[in-house]
């Protein structure tokens, strides 16, 4: 049985055509003329790439921080031990530690929205892939979340700096600001991301590699538009 709409979704998608293909501009405009929440949404970008990724070199993952940022801070914890615990730390992680920090996890903690490994600990991080894995969580080279640098990983990511990685549909999801930004910084970030998607093509993708992309609220539907 269909799920019936709220009243207010019924509303919106009577906006816009949603099989229309627009402008990002128009889209932008359609996007701000959508109900709004009591509380400032957080705006996605969804990206359809051409890509395999139970192909390596099609796995598309990595990390960016956005020209006018998401509008949203992260909670972040870092694996280290010694001097770059203490530099940890100091960057503002929440949560600092080794194996222990690694047991806390293991035991249910999981209050946070970003790790960050030294190369050394991932012995023992190792041991929560199934844990933060399926969260996008677990720290990974390509990710910027295993470094030996990790005050710079750990104010980067605080500060709003995002992980992507492609699902197994080959779709990037990530949050390019908020509701109560103004449209022109929304759209450099979306240009700004899907510039960064161009240059991590793999060169065995034949074809159009970007094939779809749309835009939403967090109540909102998406408006497709046009890429380039």
């Amino acid at each position: 049985m269909a799920k019936k709409l709220s009243k207010r979704r019924r509303e919106d998608l009577a906006k816009f055509d949603r099989k229309q293909v627009y402008s990002l501009d128009k889209a932008l405009e359609i996007l701000g003329g959508l109900s709004k929440s009591k509380f400032d949404e957080s705006v996605r970008l969804d990206v359809k790439l051409n890509i395999d990724t139970r192909k390596q070199d099609q796995n598309i993952r990595g990390s960016i921080s956005l020209p006018n940022g998401t509008g949203k801070t992260a909670r972040v914890i870092c694996f280290a031990e010694g001097e770059a615990a203490d530099a940890a730390r100091a960057a503002g992680a929440i949560e600092v530690g080794s194996a222990d920090l690694v047991k806390k996890i293991e035991d249910g903690w999981l209050d946070f929205d970003v790790a960050i490994s030294t190369p050394d600990q991932m012995r023992h991080v190792g041991k929560l892939g199934k844990v933060l894995g399926p969260q996008g969580k677990m720290p990974a080279p390509k990710a910027g979340t295993v470094t030996a640098d990790v005050a710079t990983a750990v104010k980067d990511f605080s500060a709003g700096k995002i992980e992507f990685r492609a699902d197994s549909g080959g779709n990037i999801h990530v949050l390019v600001g908020k509701r109560s930004f103004d449209a022109a910084k929304i759209n450099e970030n979306i240009a700004f991301m899907l510039h960064h998607l161009r240059g991590l093509r793999p060169s065995s993708v034949k074809g159009q590699y970007i094939q779809k992309a749309a835009v939403s609220a967090t109540m909102s539907p998406g408006v497709i538009f046009q890429v380039d």
